[in-house]
């Protein structure tokens, strides 16, 4: 069977340094360098990217697209308006797709041609515990809402792939969303309530360097709450039903998951902390932002 042609679509901002490693990746990319072109959609940089581009243009078909700054999920559909492939595979600039990474996710296509297909990451930064908690996270909610692969309802965008003409058909991501965060997780609701099938594919890996500061992860899961609220408020009116937050067992449940498997205990007891934190940051955003939507107050 032919390999599917893929668009790798990849957002960046003011990061070029991670944009040129994440380029660097696609060109050891263990797929036919004649099935799969890249479009990088600039978002506001205050400098373009061009060294970066400039350092691998002649290993990959690539285009760069420069547009005001409106967040990632304007980008990526900015991307994928200007894609020749049939399917979608989206990163972030500050990741690294494995040489299989398109590979095994033409394998699950083969079977699954309508499917939206998420795979893994993996935190790049192992010495930084901020990055390290955050992506803790990420696989306590994978664990959570991925029990079954082939009836996963939980991805991230940094890993990502889908036909391009279902994704299209659905409008992209919601733009609504001015930060990378919830973007994804109401792409794939969206996605369902249209009966289409979600897949988790663990061996669909990409490795994150996410750098993090104690600054910066609160800042990070305070969005993170904040637009929580926004996807909560969009799920309610698509479901026509009250919104649905977490049960108490899920959040216990987190609290516990980092002195599972074989962790330090050293290092679980801080992550357990860190986790924590994150809880308290995605409450404040969450309820910050009830607070200034409330009926009749001005924002």
């Amino acid at each position: 069977m032919k390999d599917p042609f893929f668009s790798i679509i990849i957002p960046t901002r003011n990061r070029e340094a991670q944009l040129q490693a994440c380029l660097q990746s696609l060109i050891s990319l263990d797929y036919p360098r004649h099935r799969f072109e890249v479009i990088v959609v600039d978002d506001g940089s205050k400098r373009p990217p061009v060294s970066a581009i400039t350092a691998v243009e002649h290993s990959l078909q690539l285009t760069l697209i420069s547009r005001e700054n409106a967040g990632p999920a304007a980008a990526r559909n900015t991307g994928a308006a200007h894609a020749r492939g049939s399917y979608l595979a989206f990163t972030d600039d500050d990741c690294m797709p494995e040489p299989a990474w398109l590979r095994t996710l033409a394998d699950r296509f083969h079977t699954s041609p309508n499917c939206c297909i998420g795979g893994k990451s993996v935190n790049a930064l192992s010495d930084n515990v901020y990055s390290s908690t955050s992506q803790l996270l990420i696989d306590y909610l994978f664990s959570y809402y991925n029990r079954q692969s082939g009836r996963a309802s939980f991805l991230t965008s940094n890993n990502l792939a889908m036909p391009k003409e279902i994704f299209l058909g659905l409008n992209g991501f919601d733009t609504s969303f001015p930060n990378a965060a919830a973007e994804d997780r109401e792409f794939c609701d969206r996605w369902l309530s249209h009966g289409y099938p979600i897949m988790y594919a663990p061996e669909v890996l990409i490795r994150h360097a996410h750098y993090l500061n104690l600054r910066t992860f609160w800042r990070q899961h305070y969005n993170y709450g904040s637009s929580a609220l926004r996807f909560h408020r969009i799920r309610a009116r698509r479901s026509q039903s009250e919104m649905r937050l977490e049960p108490p067992v899920f959040y216990l449940n987190l609290l516990l998951y980092p002195f599972r498997g074989k962790r330090k205990k050293a290092g679980a007891c801080t992550q357990a902390m860190l986790l924590v934190l994150s809880q308290v940051a995605n409450a404040a955003g969450f309820f910050i932002q009830r607070i200034r939507h409330l009926p009749g107050r001005r924002t």
